[in-house]
Parts: structure tokens; sequence; C-alpha cells
């Protein structure tokens, strides 16, 4: 497989999520893979799909605010609208080695007020 940039695959990774296309994941989530964020501490790759899993392909839009790519992280700020009005904004940082997501940290808690997201 040829190597993507972590940017790009971060990037192609909330596009799939969005789209609800598992296959990406299940192609670039490692083995050992790790997602934590304040209501989940350190889900297993079983335990992501559980979990946050039944979130995705809800058609959500994502305006990306930042992405700085350090080493084998990058640092991902967005504001995040469904189809059903539910909006947000999350600040992520995701490790990449070798064109897989080896860890997932996200913090969140900011709930945009109507009309402030301009998808």
């Amino acid at each position: 497989m040829p190597k993507i940039s972590p940017r790009r695959l971060v990037q192609r990774s909330y596009e799939a999520f969005a789209a609800g296309d598992r296959n990406f994941f299940e192609k670039h989530l490692a083995e050992n893979f790790t997602f934590s964020s304040p209501h989940d501490a350190k889900l297993d790759r079983a335990g992501y799909f559980e979990r946050c899993w039944p979130g995705a392909g809800q058609g959500q839009k994502f305006h990306f605010l930042r992405f700085i790519e350090h080493d084998d992280e990058v640092v991902v700020t967005y504001e995040m609208s469904k189809a059903n009005g539910e909006r947000g904004r999350n600040t992520e940082i995701l490790r990449v080695t070798d064109n897989k997501i080896v860890s997932v940290e996200v913090y969140f808690g900011w709930e945009i007020p109507p009309g402030h997201l301009n998808l």
C-alpha cells in the first residue's frame, strides 16, 4: 500500500466516518489501536467499534479549523454538524504509524450556538 501522509490519512478518516465507511477503518486502524475521550479511557479497537461506530454514517459535515502535523501526530480541531441539527467542536490528537491510526485522544465539550457554524 502506498504511503499516505499522516495529515491526509487523518482527513480521510473523518470523511470515511461521515460516510459510514467501516472498510477504511478496518484497513487503517492498528491492531493495538486505542481511543480515549472524556467519556472513554483507552478503548481498544473492538471497544471503539462497539462504542463509537454507531455514530458513523450520519452524513456529518466537518469544517476543519486546524491541522497540525508533528512527527507521527496530527492535531485536528473541527466544527461538526449532523443532518439532525446537532453541532459541536472537538480537538483530537491522532497518532499515525505506517498508514495506520494507532491512537486517538478526543477533547470536547464545546456547544456551537445557532448561526455560528458556517458549513
